[in-house]
């Protein structure tokens, strides 16, 4: 499984949050992942592939909007992580009586690869929830639970009324 090196390599100061909701989220993101990866590629995995891996698992078999829906993730960047899965053999196709269901299935070498992430993956949840606290952590739980709602109950009406794609304000060609 392909690895790129990320780090974060911004001159703001950690103690110091954007005032922007979705760059702080995205920033912290970004930071927690790094952890994660660190912790798990002993594994081979990063924690992306853990978790879809780990929801196939728990699931038995999922189709495209069962991940979807469980992992909040949009349907492009989930088609090109599941293609990447089956290609390493991880995750084969699992036969649909609706051909045009694609469910997808852990293979033996999948489950080989979760069991060697899974106590990799408990570390790496373990170093966060020591310095975190169990109980602020089920504190931020109940607050990213609520924003999350939020998020996706405002954007569904936006979504429902797409029109025909425009190009950006910026974008215009005048000098």
């Amino acid at each position: 499984m392909a690895r790129r090196g990320i780090r974060l390599t911004s001159g703001q100061d950690p103690g110091r949050l954007s005032p922007c909701v979705c760059n702080t989220l995205r920033m912290v993101t970004r930071a927690v992942t790094q952890l994660y990866d660190d912790v798990l590629r002993p594994s081979g995995l990063r924690v992306t592939q853990f978790s879809i891996l780990a929801t196939i698992a728990r699931m038995g078999e999922a189709n495209l909007r069962q991940l979807q829906h469980a992992l909040a993730i949009d349907q492009t960047t989930l088609t090109r992580s599941l293609n990447l899965l089956e290609r390493d053999g991880v995750i084969a196709r699992a036969s649909h009586p609706d051909g045009r269901i694609k469910a997808m299935r852990l293979t033996s070498k999948g489950r080989r690869a979760l069991d060697v992430a899974r106590p990799l993956w408990a570390r790496a949840q373990g170093k966060v929830l020591r310095e975190l606290g169990t109980k602020a952590w089920a504190d931020a739980q109940r607050w990213l639970t609520h924003l999350l709602h939020v998020a996706v109950t405002k954007r569904r009406p936006i979504r429902s009324r797409v029109q025909p794609a425009k190009a950006p304000p910026w974008a215009s060609r005048q000098a």
